[in-house]
């Protein structure tokens, strides 16, 4: 692996500050920053993108409750032994499902700063609503799509199998439990821009989902055979 490539560069430097590398893989890339100077400058430009990103956040204050279990818990460590803190600890060790919400918010951030540091052609600001990563079985990102007030941003990635007969359709899963609404067909290679659908503002989404459709899209408004689920992010 070329490692001085400039995309290659930016995918390491984007998984090291995001914090998705790990183990071996992370010191590894420590030695290759202590190596090339090239290198340690795209992992500070990363950085300054990612504090930057954080500032763009709005704070939200968590509910009291929140704090009071903190408080308790902390006391009931203070207080208890040892054995008694082990205990502690593996009750409440995050579900699996916290865990694969933050890679997924990790890998979309990473994708965002991506196309403003190596596709700066592209016309993406930062006030979009929510955004997701459409990933495959894999955990490779397929699409990131980005929802600003009166569009849906979707760019495709090189991950994306292309194919010659069919399309790929974006829908809405409704809380509710009513029928996914469809919001568009999704690029098989760069970027398009959706126009949002008038309900997508107006009901609780569950999650967007991609299904493989026949060329042009549903024949009868729903989805054929769905391929991915996505969560979708508020920034």
């Amino acid at each position: 692996m070329n490692y001085l490539a400039e995309q290659t560069r930016h995918a390491l430097a984007a998984e090291y500050v995001i914090g998705t590398m790990r183990g071996l893989a992370r010191k590894r890339y420590q030695t290759l920053m202590m190596r090339y100077s090239e290198i340690r400058d795209t992992t500070y430009q990363w950085e300054n993108h990612i504090n930057a990103l954080g500032a763009q956040l709005k704070p939200v204050a968590p509910d009291p409750v929140v704090w009071q279990k903190i408080v308790e818990r902390l006391d009931a460590e203070h207080t208890e032994g040892n054995s008694n803190k082990v205990s502690t600890l593996q009750t409440s060790k995050p579900k699996p499902n916290l865990w694969k919400s933050w890679s997924v918010l990790a890998t979309a951030a990473a994708l965002v700063l991506a196309v403003l540091i190596v596709q700066p052609s592209l016309d993406v600001s930062t006030d979009s609503e929510q955004f997701t990563v459409v990933q495959d079985e894999d955990s490779k990102s397929l699409w990131l799509i980005e929802i600003y007030p009166d569009s849906i941003d979707v760019v495709a990635t090189a991950n994306l199998p292309k194919l010659a007969n069919n399309d790929y359709q974006l829908w809405m899963v409704p809380k509710d439990g009513s029928a996914p609404i469809s919001l568009g067909l999704l690029p098989q290679d760069g970027d398009v821009k959706l126009d949002k659908n008038p309900q997508f503002d107006q009901i609780d989404i569950a999650a967007l989902a991609v299904s493989l459709e026949p060329l042009g899209g549903s024949p009868n408004g729903s989805p054929t055979q769905v391929l991915y689920i996505a969560e979708l992010a508020i920034l």
